[in-house]
């Protein structure tokens, strides 16, 4: 059976609060814009402003990665940029049909999306890298010009990459030391929110839960990215680390960690500290219940106890992880942490082995150090994740069929409307595909919406354009600050300003009449959209329901290892603290996996029931473990 869900409206256009680092895409897209645009107008050559317009773009990319991967990571982007510019421009000097062109440029941005998800690049996306390579489709060019295109792009590339990898001369653990405090205050605000809840749940805590997990767990991927390879590097990463850990312990419900070491309180105190504070989260049991077996600790009141300290530490501790917080985004020196001894056992078992570096039977290692997590061992990461998220049967294959479709579907009508841009439709088309029908949806909306409205901003700035090449110069490059200022807080706001901003490209290259550009773009965003939204809505990602059964499957396995680990014994050594580790991340990452499955299947307007109640019943037993795993690295008295 299935049932069709209303689209919504409202949602589409409310303002959310930007992005806290919004700034330096922008910043750096400007910078690398504005040396190729003022090098071409000086040369008298403005009409190439294309070609170095595509390398400078992939300034947008990647500014949320250590500089070591954000080195890898541009380097890609540069060279699948230059590459998907040269493919158009060959194209372009090749085939006069412009309805094959079309066709062409349509299987490019399906490509793009697919691949962009499939690497999880991040914002912008795929949009950039289609909006340029569609252009370029329809772009007069011979074959001798293209290697000089492709020069020019691939020089402004190179230079993108250097704009984007200056910061590191200035704060070279800025990126890594932001997404830290991204988790600290996702932990703080978790601690909040269950202190208010006064001895209850309010509706906010599960969403705080899956919030601060989402958030710890995206900050030890990033940090799993930072090379170790000088003694400074891995005590500088060892000590966001313990920030981490610190952050971490939030979500085992354990109260907050005392910045006394556990050897200045007598024994019984810290296992008195070490109880969980409710029993929502209590000791995680085996996954099937035993017929005997030891009583909780601790059972629910009836009321909030008038002389519980409970929610004063934790918002003493929140305060503490939003104090640190505000230490890291300042640049200054990392905040001295206390861990138990359990915490710290952990980092140090786990730098101190390499996963398969013991053959069995080989005598143990020597004393441990301090050190350094590493990521658990089973995952594949780098190209082979890639190559795994691209396999027969991803769900990402439905989104790439839908974007070919619509693509060369918007294009085709926009050619039969007589519009002389048709690559705009085809761009437009591609822009609005996302996981499923509702955020597409939205996304159609946002693009219409903003679209209009920066068309009436571009009428608005004609007179300013008349005055010259440099005042179009500089109008382009406020465009793109406007732009990434407010793409964040909603994409229509963004399309405002990226409106007039690839009208002003338009004109560099071949200037034509206002009114026909104007009436050219209104008309391709229309019918891209809802071609493109028509396109969507027929044809249903089927397999969005199958990925919120592999993502069962996932966090069940996970599960049976988190509870196996939990039976297993109190006390954890270097050894068990390490696989406790492995599997807490683990865990963590299925149940965010799982998250993203479900909101992917409920934006299908057409999709059969979700299994709502099984859902619930993971999402609740993968925290309750997740919660232990966490209990058992985090309190002192396990150490003892």
């Amino acid at each position: 059976m299935v049932r069709a869900r209303p689209l919504p409206v409202r949602s589409a256009v409310r303002l959310r609060r930007p992005v806290d680092i919004w700034h330096k895409p922008a910043l750096s897209a400007v910078a690398a814009l504005a040396i190729p645009d003022l090098t071409l107008w000086a040369l008298g050559r403005l009409d190439l402003i294309l070609y170095t317009s595509a390398g400078a773009m992939c300034a947008l990319y990647a500014h949320g990665l250590p500089y070591a991967a954000r080195a890898r990571t541009l380097a890609w982007v540069v060279l699948g940029m230059v590459a998907s510019l040269g493919i158009a421009l060959t194209a372009a000097s090749l085939i006069t049909s412009t309805a094959l062109l079309v066709v062409c440029a349509s299987l490019v941005a399906a490509v793009h999306k697919v691949v962009c998800e499939a690497t999880r690049i991040g914002p912008p996306g795929n949009i950039i890298l289609t909006f340029i390579a569609a252009s370029a489709f329809f772009v007069p060019q011979h074959l001798g010009q293209v290697p000089l295109h492709i020069a020019l792009a691939l020089g402004a590339g190179v230079l993108a990459w250097l704009v984007c990898m200056a910061p590191a001369l200035i704060r070279p653990q800025g990126p890594e030391r932001i997404v830290v405090a991204r988790a600290l205050e996702a932990a703080a605000g978790l601690l909040r929110t269950e202190a208010e809840a006064d001895g209850g749940q309010p509706a906010g805590v599960p969403h705080a839960r899956h919030a601060t997990a989402a958030a710890v767990n995206a900050a030890w991927h990033t940090l799993f990215l930072v090379p170790v390879r000088t003694p400074a590097r891995a005590a500088a990463r060892a000590g966001l680390e313990r920030l981490l850990v610190r952050a971490e312990s939030a979500l085992g419900d354990t109260g907050p960690a005392i910045e006394a070491s556990a050897e200045a309180e007598p024994r019984d105190a810290r296992f008195a500290k070490a109880e969980p504070r409710h029993t929502q989260f209590a000791e995680a049991e085996p996954r099937h219940p035993r017929s005997a077996g030891p009583e909780p600790r601790h059972t629910r009141s009836a009321g909030p106890d008038p002389s519980d300290t409970r929610p004063a530490e934790a918002k003493a501790e929140a305060d503490r992880l939003g104090g640190w917080a505000r230490e890291l985004r300042s640049g200054r020196p990392l905040p001295e942490v206390v861990l138990s001894a359990a915490q710290a056992e952990e980092l140090a078992g786990v730098a101190a082995e390499e996963p398969g570096s013991r053959r069995p039977g080989s005598p143990r290692p020597g004393p441990r150090r301090s050190g350094p997590r590493r990521p658990a061992p089973g995952h594949p990461r780098g190209v082979r994740a890639v190559l795994a998220r691209l396999a027969p049967g991803s769900p990402l294959l439905p989104i790439g069929a839908r974007v070919a479709a619509g693509c060369v579907l918007a294009g085709w009508a926009s050619m039969a409307v007589g519009v002389g841009h048709p690559y705009w439709a085809v761009v437009t088309a591609a822009s609005i595909y996302q996981a499923n029908t509702t955020l597409s949806w939205q996304r159609a909306l946002q693009r219409t919406l903003g679209n209009l409205l920066g068309l009436l901003l571009y009428t608005a700035l004609l007179p300013l354009m008349h005055l010259g090449p440099l005042a179009m110069i500089a109008l382009a490059l406020a465009c793109q600050l406007g732009a990434e200022a407010g793409i964040t807080r909603n994409y229509w706001l963004g399309s405002v300003c990226v409106t007039p901003m690839a009208l002003l490209l338009t004109e560099f290259g071949s200037p034509v009449a206002a009114r026909t550009l104007i009436a050219d773009r209104w008309i391709d965003t229309v019918v891209g959209a809802a071609v493109g939204l028509a396109c969507c809505v027929l044809v249903t990602n089927r397999r969005a329901a199958d990925r919120i059964e592999v993502a069962l499957g996932r966090v069940a396995a996970a599960e049976a290892v988190a509870f196996g680990l939990l039976a297993a014994g109190p006390t954890p050594g270097a050894d068990e603290a390490r696989d406790i580790g492995w599997a807490r991340d683990r865990l963590a990452g299925c149940l965010v996996e799982l998250r993203e499955a479900v909101k992917v299947a409920a934006g299908e307007w057409w999709q059969r029931p979700l299994p709502e109640e099984r859902i619930a019943h993971a999402e609740q037993r993968g925290h309750r473990a997740l919660a232990g795993l966490v209990r058992r690295l985090s309190a002192p008295a396990l150490a003892a």
